[in-house]
């Protein structure tokens, strides 16, 4: 009976709500033994893949060393709608079909910005640390009515961020190389420039997928665009700023501040400047997951895993359609 790795620990304690398509399509289901670390690390990851045929995939890195190790290996189901921790090109090579689960956690991701956005404007973390210290500290608080809401990237998270900012008066406005314009003559949300974008934002939320094109594409030069003390909000991927230039613009009065749920390394580091600024909002890259989302996410990886299994081509799921004349399961 092929194998099938539950490969992030969270995800393995609620495999019951979503096993039945594995079950369904012959496959065994494993898990890692109980550990502290939510994901393996890549000596664990390979001893944990030998004997597996598909695998039920979190943040951890597939690279070509895991797929030189792990042969028999032929899909790699993500828990979410990236996968830059995927090594797409070895995966491809190795004829591992790799799936995302896209339409499960746009909505968990929306509300998680607009949490940025709101805990930020209303002081919440410094009001409650006053209070908690026994203080009477009434801060305050800036609108988001009628200020300006620019989404880089207007895919699924960017259209959910963008019908909730409407929500709350916002003007948006959005950039996006392929824009769905019936989307945004219903919402009115503007398009613009790339560089009208950062002009006008009083916030700049990110959506862009992390790519060669797109990395650091929030750096020195393009903060020099933005709006004076507009705010940043990343909960896309951390690859997209360049955190050794978003430092100094913060701590200038440049920018006005950044809510980062994402970073160029994963955790980051307890030295990381960000981590002492007073006008940073940071989460440890937990946007995309709540209770609903990560059922939904677990639930679409083993559909994915189990139509391949019976020779069905989830094309929307898969990131890499290459692989699909030589792939064999």
């Amino acid at each position: 009976m092929p194998k099938v790795l539950i490969a992030p620990r969270e995800v393995a304690k609620f495999a019951d709500k979503f096993r039945a398509p594995l079950d369904e399509a012959g496959l065994e289901v494993v898990a890692l033994p109980p550990a502290e670390a939510n994901l393996p690390a890549e000596s664990e990851l390979i001893a944990a893949l030998h004997g597996v045929e598909a695998v039920i995939a979190g943040s951890e890195a597939y690279n070509p060393r895991v797929f030189a190790a792990n042969p028999q290996l032929r899909v790699i189901a993500r828990v979410g709608v990236g996968y830059d921790a995927v090594d797409l090109a070895a995966a491809t090579a190795a004829g591992v079909a790799v799936t995302i689960a896209p339409g499960t956690n746009q909505g968990s991701v929306a509300e998680h910005a607009f949490a940025l956005m709101l805990g930020f404007t209303r002081h919440i973390p410094a009001r409650h640390a006053a209070l908690s210290a026994g203080g009477w500290n009434r801060l305050m608080s800036l609108p988001l009515r009628g200020r300006t809401l620019g989404l880089a990237g207007l895919g699924r998270i960017g259209k959910a961020v963008a019908t909730r900012a409407r929500a709350f008066e916002m003007r948006v406005i959005a950039f996006d190389p392929f824009p769905d314009a019936a989307f945004c003559a219903a919402t009115g949300v503007e398009l613009v420039p790339f560089e009208r974008l950062l002009g006008e934002s009083d916030f700049l939320s990110l959506h862009l997928p992390l790519t060669p094109e797109t990395r650091h594409v929030i750096r020195a030069s393009t903060i020099a665009v933005m709006k004076p003390g507009a705010v940043l909000v990343n909960t896309s991927r951390g690859g997209l700023v360049r955190e050794a230039d978003l430092v100094p613009a913060l701590q200038s009065g440049r920018l006005g501040g950044a809510l980062l749920d994402v970073f160029e390394d994963e955790p980051t580091p307890a030295d990381n400047p960000l981590r002492a600024l007073p006008n940073v909002v940071l989460t440890p890259h937990a946007a995309g997951v709540d209770t609903q989302s990560l059922e939904d996410m677990a639930r679409s990886a083993a559909e994915a895993i189990a139509s391949l299994r019976r020779g069905e081509w989830p094309t929307e799921k898969v990131v890499n359609p290459a692989v699909q004349a030589a792939f064999r399961w």
